[in-house]
């Protein structure tokens, strides 16, 4: 059953991409896009289930999904689901339904290699997935065909693929180092890695870390390898945006938490995960100062993605069961509350003509509904209850409290409220400072964009106040995996 589950999280992206591409139909690609990603949605929960009472292989042991490779997969179903969604009543707006079956097929192209990604375990293989969620997503980014998004998209390729080729050099020496010890010629698997690594000679150890931490960590959007992101971000589509920022973010640090299980129980463990730490705060740091003085919307939404990846870094390099929850639980809750944000600044962009925050008051006005869950997403996305990212925040707070990484968790707390006050200032000028009358034409498709950030906005609310006590099995079972059990 499990392995059918595994194929059909697979097929439904492939056959999206495939119907939009051979039918060239827009309203075509549009069902089969959402109705993948629902299918996806639908899969991934049993399928996570079942993976706690072992893994689902597949391929001679080349796709192996664990637990956290499913609890990451969830995260992108979700994302992807919303976004396709979202896309439909967003993208008519553009008036460019020729182009539509080209966007929705790289759309699902762009998911199935994510999903990919995560399924991985040859570290090579998995590499590769990684990098080919960069040449699907580039065009994408570009799609609109403006000055700025294409400059952007040259960006995003340039910047990322030189830090994914550090990713790239970080793993042969990981190879390198491990022949060694398990002889010239083994399966390059995680678990083979790890067995290797307390054994490999650790200043080599400790260089192939560091490489593939900032190789992956410029995927991922730590600073100050981030600096793609802003662009990219905020002259995507909106939808896109949401991908990129909600979904590509966590496969990419899916690579920074396998690779710190693969050198748990070696000598660097520790620098690894100071190493990790001092990332997040850095990213934490940029992102503040970028948040209080920003002038555009999704630039400043594409900052609070840099804050929030590193909110996860400082989960991940704490470590521990609450450290290693903290991290995933945020993983969810940022994927469902970006994504909500994206869809707002989307309305916002395109009722206002502007990107800029100066050119947008009095959002209640325009858009009573999704105005209104709009901002209370920014009360949320800026880490204030009863909104889940506050439980995951505080989570990963006490978990780095009393151990060596108490001056992180000081200068945590420290920036968190920067960011609080920095990021809602924002809002506060968007819909309660007065502006001359401004004439904005009625949107169409509302429904369609309206109902996923419902359908993002209800969770974050759940999930703030109640924690699903099967959360915890898994987040432990991750844990154990990952750190061998540590508390």
């Amino acid at each position: 059953m499990a392995e059918n589950l595994l194929l059909a999280l697979f097929a439904a992206p492939l056959a999206a991409v495939v119907l939009s591409f051979a039918v060239r139909s827009p309203r075509l690609s549009e069902y089969v896009t959402v109705l993948a990603a629902i299918t996806d949605f639908v899969v991934s929960i049993p399928l996570l289930i079942h993976v706690l009472g072992g893994p689902v292989i597949l391929a001679h042991n080349y796709i192996q999904v664990d637990a956290l490779g499913s609890w990451v997969i969830v995260c992108i179903s979700i994302v992807y689901t919303l976004a396709s969604l979202y896309a439909i009543g967003y993208m008519r707006l553009l008036n460019e339904d020729e182009r539509l079956p080209l966007f929705y097929g790289l759309f699902s192209g762009f998911a199935f290699t994510m999903l990919a990604a995560c399924a991985m375990n040859n570290v090579g293989v998995f590499w590769i997935a990684i990098e080919l969620t960069t040449l699907i997503s580039t065009f994408l980014v570009g799609f609109e065909r403006e000055a700025e998004s294409t400059e952007a998209a040259w960006k995003y390729i340039v910047v990322v693929s030189g830090g994914i080729s550090l990713a790239l050099l970080g793993t042969v020496l990981f190879y390198w180092g491990g022949s060694f010890v398990l002889g010239p010629s083994y399966a390059m698997t995680w678990a083979a890695l790890h067995k290797a690594a307390p054994d490999v000679y650790q200043p080599l150890l400790l260089v192939s870390f560091l490489l593939v931490l900032v190789g992956y960590g410029t995927k991922a959007g730590l600073a100050p390898m981030h600096t793609w992101l802003p662009d990219a971000h905020s002259e995507s589509p909106a939808p896109v945006s949401a991908m990129l920022s909600g979904a590509l973010l966590n496969a990419s640090m899916l690579g920074i938490a396998r690779f710190l299980g693969v050198v748990r129980g070696a000598s660097i463990e520790g620098f690894a995960h100071s190493a990790v730490v001092g990332f997040g705060i850095f990213s934490f740091f940029i992102a503040s100062l970028f948040i209080v003085r920003q002038t555009g919307i999704k630039r400043l939404m594409a900052y609070s993605s840099v804050e929030h990846i590193g909110v996860q870094a400082l989960g991940l390099g704490f470590g521990g069961v609450f450290g290693v929850a903290g991290a995933l639980y945020h993983m969810l809750n940022h994927s469902l509350n970006k994504s909500l944000m994206f869809f707002g600044a989307g309305n916002a962009m395109r009722a206002y003509g502007t990107k800029d925050i100066p050119g947008i008051r009095n959002v209640l006005n325009v858009f009573p509904v999704s105005g209104t869950l709009w901002l209370l997403g920014a009360v949320g996305i800026a880490g204030a209850p009863p909104f889940a990212l506050f439980l995951s925040e505080f989570t990963i707070l006490r978990s780095g409290i009393h151990g060596r990484y108490l001056w992180a968790v000081i200068v945590f707390a420290v920036f968190l409220i920067v960011v609080f006050i920095g990021f809602l200032s924002h809002f506060r000028a968007m819909y309660f400072d007065d502006s001359p009358e401004q004439q904005i034409p009625g949107l169409s498709g509302s429904f369609w964009r309206t109902l996923p950030m419902w359908l993002a906005f209800i969770p974050l609310l759940v999930f703030g106040l109640w924690w699903p006590h099967g959360f915890w099995d898994i987040f432990t079972r991750i844990s154990q995996d990952l750190m061998g059990g540590a508390q």
